[in-house]
């Protein structure tokens, strides 16, 4: 271009690239949305879209459903108790977060799951039901949270596929710190948690496949619960590194059951297990039980048989017995372990 317009256009150019590169900053340099004291999680999880992080501050009296994929929710010193008003449960009970896809409630049918939401760093405490649940979820990721007080589990998973519960506390649960169920697909990753004060640190039941391992399972009435009949089977999953101990606490199982106590393992009807490198330490009933002893391999409720279980490697010592099974089952291998008693003996 010649003439007196030169000039005046590459003003204009600059201008314009100027403004194009602010822009590009701009969104590049957009922050999550962060929801304060006082502010709504759920207004906040309602506007999102998937891959927004959403960072949460101070208390919340709320409880929050996400049915989005992609979504994380970062606490920062966050804690989430149960509201003021009671709202009706959309999860099978109140929940304090609750990542669910499209799930007949009826059936457990999936229709469309709820997919990759991650929540970290919250404390959630004292709801009737639950603390976290994946409710018709994949791909969800529950990492470094602490939840506490919880009617019935702390964190749980049900229909879902893919959880991962990752580095968390959970304590003083109605039933279960960690549960996973209702679920022939489970693949779930439970690692790197700390659980007691339950009455089951963890429990799978109706659910097959995953791994447990390096978490710390103390202080519960049981440890680890694996338990067919009630309705599908169980197992299938790898069981390594953990600490499992001083799970003495004597709690009631039901009307007309005895109460649980002293049990660190409990493979009941499970089948397909691999329980290697676990350390199972002191385990001792503190009352009268059906059944005790640092690893248990019995009957599931309505008669299946424990099938195909490895249980070696392990230190299972000063419970009563380090090992115990009924002598059910076929394919079980429950040899090489250091420990001193058993019932039936020779198992040591």
């Amino acid at each position: 271009m010649r003439g007196p317009f030169r000039p005046l256009f590459a003003c204009l150019l600059a201008a314009l690239l100027a403004m194009l590169l602010t822009g590009v900053a701009y969104a590049q340099t957009q922050g999550p949305v962060v929801v304060g004291p006082g502010e709504s999680i759920q207004r906040a999880v309602d506007a999102a879209k998937r891959g927004d992080t959403i960072v949460v501050r101070g208390t919340h009296r709320e409880a929050v459903v996400i049915r989005k994929d992609g979504i994380s929710l970062a606490g920062d010193n966050a804690v989430l108790k149960p509201p003021d008003r009671p709202t009706s449960p959309s999860c099978f009970a109140p929940a304090g977060f609750c990542v669910r896809g499209n799930v007949n409630l009826q059936t457990g049918d999936v229709s469309d799951y709820a997919q990759d939401v991650t929540i970290t760093g919250f404390t959630v405490r004292n709801f009737e039901g639950f603390g976290i649940v994946a409710l018709g979820a994949r791909d969800a990721t529950f990492a470094r949270n602490r939840t506490f007080n919880n009617g019935e589990y702390g964190i749980t998973s049900f229909t879902s596929t893919g959880t991962r519960v990752l580095f968390n506390v959970t304590g003083r649960s109605g039933e279960a710190g960690i549960y996973i169920g209702d679920s022939p697909r489970a693949n779930a990753r439970v690692v790197g948690n700390e659980t007691y004060g339950n009455l089951f640190g963890i429990f799978v039941r109706n659910a097959l496949g995953g791994s447990i391992g390096a978490n710390s399972v103390h202080n519960n009435c049981m440890g680890m619960m694996f338990l067919a009949d009630a309705p599908g089977p169980a197992g299938e999953f790898a069981v390594r590194a953990n600490s499992v101990r001083k799970n003495t606490r004597l709690c009631p199982a039901g009307e007309e059951a005895p109460p649980i106590s002293g049990v660190g393992i409990g493979l009941l009807g499970a089948r397909g297990m691999d329980i290697q490198a676990n350390n199972i330490f002191d385990n001792v009933p503190s009352g009268p039980t059906a059944f005790r002893g640092g690893v248990v391999v019995v009957r599931g409720l309505e008669g299946t048989a424990p099938e195909n279980n490895v249980v070696r490697g392990n230190e299972i010592l000063r419970n009563r017995p380090d090992i115990f099974w009924d002598k059910s089952g076929s394919g079980n291998r429950l040899r090489g372990n250091v420990c001193k008693t058993s019932r039936p003996g020779g198992l040591c």
